[in-house]
């Protein structure tokens, strides 16, 4: 990884200890995603991946996994 590899997050989170989010890191082709308060636990895929991922989340593929059973 590049010593000049910056993890992103969205310009919609805030600054505060309480405005957790998604982090994002290009490097080497790959995406790492992580969550700002949990920062060991990464989760690397592919740019094609990732899109089709969220391609499906908002064609509301995964929306069954929000029903309460």
């Amino acid at each position: 990884m590049s010593c000049s590899a910056k993890w992103r997050k969205s310009s919609f989170s805030g600054n505060g200890e309480d405005n957790h989010c998604v982090e994002l890191l290009i490097a080497d082709g790959k995406i790492k995603l992580r969550e700002s308060d949990a920062p060991a636990d990464i989760i690397t895929t592919t740019p094609g991946g990732l899109g089709t991922f969220i391609r499906a989340a908002k064609a509301g593929t995964f929306d069954y996994l929000t029903q309460i059973v």
